[in-house]
């Protein structure tokens, strides 16, 4: 009984359910791209699939992400007691586990049309091949973004059927969002990817990291603007879209730091951030 509790425990870090914040970063920007293409509460059944399938596929792409860095994480301090580093989970499980999981968010939208079927073949795929891109990417955290935005092109398919202008939008600013967030993160283990070799944008910025996390927020926050424009948000989006300016700032005084602890408490505070803008969309349609 006591070795089936810790292979319990081994799975559940590998799909890192005791860090929830990876989740909650890929839920936010879906959650603002069904409620802005619903124009306020999306349909039920429509929001219990995007929230599973984003619960199925960070799950997913953890395990992808540990069975492509198992011979590196052991040499980083913030990693090398992953399950798969260690040994309580091998490389097989870990494929298995995230192959089972993909194949559930596929079913997951059956449900739902065309388009968006095609479209999570795309997002699969980044899921994929992103954990690669550390050993050639200047900046692989654009191709998280890309992953993490996945759902918004996919929430406006499955509500409208087609992705207009202001998903696109939204979808760059998301790019942006994660290389601001996941630059922080990267400067936490910036001494050991140098070592390893892997390429990060903390690396790739060097001491222009803060400058480059700064203009980054700043084209999420712009971005923001021009979708609350073009869905026709009214003036109370702003009471989100300023507490979200006030996260970025505080985010910036914490990396300006460089300080291991400071940078991982600035990525982690980002939901606040997201949940912010999240506020800003919902009191945009609800108060009209």
């Amino acid at each position: 009984m006591n070795h089936f509790r810790l292979r319990l425990v081994a799975y559940a870090h590998l799909l890192r359910l005791n860090k929830p914040i990876g989740t909650l970063l890929l839920l936010w920007p879906t959650l603002w791209a069904l409620w802005l293409a619903s124009g306020g509460p999306p349909d039920l059944e429509v929001l219990i699939i995007f929230i599973l399938g984003t619960f199925f596929m960070r799950s997913a792409g953890c395990a992808m992400n540990d069975f492509a860095d198992r011979d590196f994480d052991r040499h980083v301090l913030r990693t090398k007691d992953r399950p798969l580093t260690t040994g309580k989970i091998s490389g097989k499980e870990a494929l298995t586990i995230a192959a089972t999981l993909a194949l559930l968010s596929f079913l997951l939208i059956q449900a739902l049309n065309t388009l968006t079927k095609v479209l999570s073949i795309g997002a699969l795929a980044v899921t994929i091949i992103y954990p690669f891109t550390k050993r050639f990417l200047a900046v692989p955290q654009a191709v998280l973004g890309i992953a993490f935005g996945f759902g918004i092109p996919m929430a406006y398919a499955a509500v409208l059927g087609f992705i207009p202008l202001e998903a696109w939008v939204l979808f760059v600013g998301n790019i942006f969002w994660a290389i601001a967030y996941d630059t922080a993160y990267a400067m936490v283990d910036r001494d050991d990817d140098l070592r390893l070799g892997l390429r990060t944008s903390a690396i790739t910025f060097g001491r222009f990291d803060v400058l480059a996390i700064a203009i980054s927020y700043g084209i999420l926050l712009i971005s923001q603007i021009v979708v609350a424009q073009l869905a026709h948000l009214n003036h109370y989006f702003w009471l989100g879209w300023i507490l979200a300016l006030v996260c970025a700032l505080y985010h910036l005084r914490l990396v300006s730091s460089r300080n291991r602890a400071d940078c991982f408490k600035a990525f982690r505070h980002n939901n606040w951030l997201g949940g912010f803008l999240f506020l800003g969309i919902v009191l945009g349609f609800a108060l009209n």
